[in-house]
């Protein structure tokens, strides 16, 4: 038992060990994610319902075929089947009974049942993979939203050491009498301000690395360390090779949503041809077997003759005279006997039956049902019909808007780009003149700070330059490249 627990120990310690060793790259976030999203695995479970509905439909096609055997006890007064006589007893009884029957013509109505029911199998698998492209869109902007803060937090951190590096040398000089006691403590508060900035920047990467685990379903209590390549090694196509007008013709036949709409539009005109052709006469054939058997006890009196003659109740003219019909007298002689039934294949064999047919039904006058379904298949035609182009719009409209926003993107990464190479010029000449006593502290901490913020909105904008293209690189079908 103590090797087992320490087993058990070891196993858990190591466990925790890989997975905290572990570094997730955004494939791996994606995957995860697709792997344990509630809300695509209960659309996969609809889909199944959708395949099992089609192999319905198929199958029904076929003739059927039932075999119904009942068996059953009657008591009290009823007739008896030999004897045709009414009287209390009891009869066990049992029958077989096989029926088959088959569609022949219902014009087209199952056919087209059967058609509607495969391409809402494909709808539902185009939905699957409309959530797994949402999913993945999200989890890549929370990726790229931790990587910035990752960024933006060592950043914060380089401008803290920077300022802490700045403290002990001017504490030297304040020391050696060289600069007044006010440098010192400017720049005091200054190491302050970058440390309240710094346990900020850690913060918001903490929260961003919870909400990329609540995205991909991942426990929150896990280690979990995401790779930070260099946002500069990650590929991004030239936005000239991203013409929003291209990029909208491969996105109508990529998109999950519009081959999804598309699916259902061509399933609901399947499902409007049946419900015509449920309107329409069809026709049947038909068959079946059957058998009984019937099991029962009787005595019955025996009857004799007595010698004598009675009135039978019939009258003979022979035109001459009328004479009265006579009968041999009949009576109980005081003895029973027993009936009981032939043999159980005998009476099988005896009683089986068959039958076959074609069967016509017509639908005259059923409350309006059929016309009503009919109708509400038009209607339901026409909605996806505008459902369709409702989104088809949405799409085209959100690929002008991502690759305008992309151009504005790359305009202000560019902007930040050169606004970053100024400030930093400004720093070093700032530091020049700070070092020889010609700039004050405080003209120097507004230096850094311009610098700082110049690097955090060029990161900022870096990112937000990445994001936008990785959209519009989405929309046109080459997923997500990292």
């Amino acid at each position: 038992m103590r090797y087992i627990f320490s087993y058990l120990v070891f196993s858990i310690v190591f466990f925790t060990h890989a997975t905290a060793q572990k570094k997730w790259s955004l494939l791996d976030c994606v995957n995860y994610a697709m792997e344990n999203n509630i809300g695509i695995k209960q659309t996969a479970l609809q889909a199944k319902v959708s395949d099992l509905q089609l192999k319905q439909d198929k199958q029904g096609q076929y003739p059927t075929l039932n075999l119904n055997n009942n068996y059953g006890v009657s008591f009290g007064r009823r007739e008896n089947p030999t004897t045709g006589i009414f009287e209390d007893q009891r009869f066990f009884n049992t029958g077989l009974n096989m029926q088959s029957s088959v569609s022949i013509f219902n014009w087209y109505s199952q056919k087209n049942r059967i058609a509607a029911d495969n391409l809402e199998v494909k709808a539902s698998y185009a939905l699957i993979d409309k959530q797994k492209n949402d999913i993945a869109l999200s989890v890549a902007s929370s990726y790229l939203q931790l990587l910035l803060n990752v960024k933006q937090s060592e950043i914060v951190n380089i401008q803290l050491q920077q300022s802490k590096q700045q403290l002990v040398n001017t504490q030297k000089l304040v020391t050696a009498g060289t600069l007044p006691e006010l440098n010192a403590a400017e720049l005091e508060a200054q190491v302050a301000r970058d440390s309240a900035n710094y346990i900020a920047a850690k913060g918001n990467t903490e929260q961003s690395v919870l909400s990329l685990k609540n995205l991909m379903n991942f426990d929150a209590a896990q280690p979990f360390e995401v790779d930070t390549p260099p946002v500069e090694k990650i590929f991004i196509e030239d936005i000239a090779s991203l013409q929003p007008d291209a990029v909208y013709n491969l996105a109508l036949a990529n998109m999950p949503q519009q081959q999804f709409n598309n699916y259902k539009y061509l399933a609901a005109e399947k499902n409007k041809n049946a419900a015509k052709g449920a309107m329409m006469p069809s026709i049947g054939a038909f068959g079946g077997l059957n058998t009984n058997y019937i099991y029962f006890k009787s005595a019955i009196p025996n009857f004799a003759a007595t010698g004598q003659f009675i009135p039978s109740g019939l009258i003979v003219n022979n035109g001459a005279n009328t004479l009265n019909v006579l009968q041999p007298e009949i009576k109980e002689n005081g003895t029973f006997r027993n009936i009981t039934p032939n043999p159980f294949f005998t009476q099988l064999s005896a009683n089986f039956g068959q039958n076959i047919g074609i069967g016509i039904s017509v639908p005259i006058f059923n409350g309006g049902a059929l016309k009503s379904t009919y109708q509400r298949s038009k209607l339901s035609l026409k909605s996806l019909e505008l459902t369709k182009e409702q989104d088809n719009q949405k799409l085209k409209q959100d690929i002008y808007t991502a690759h305008s926003l992309a151009v504005v993107a790359l305009e202000k990464f560019n902007a930040s780009k050169k606004s970053v190479e100024t400030a930093e010029r400004s720093y070093g000449f700032a530091n020049k003149r700070y070092a020889i006593g010609m700039l004050t502290t405080l003209e120097l901490i507004t230096n850094q700070n311009n610098l700082l913020r110049a690097k955090l909105e060029y990161s900022l904008n870096q990112f937000d330059y990445v994001f936008k293209m990785k959209v519009l690189e989405f929309y046109k079908g080459m997923g997500l490249k990292f």
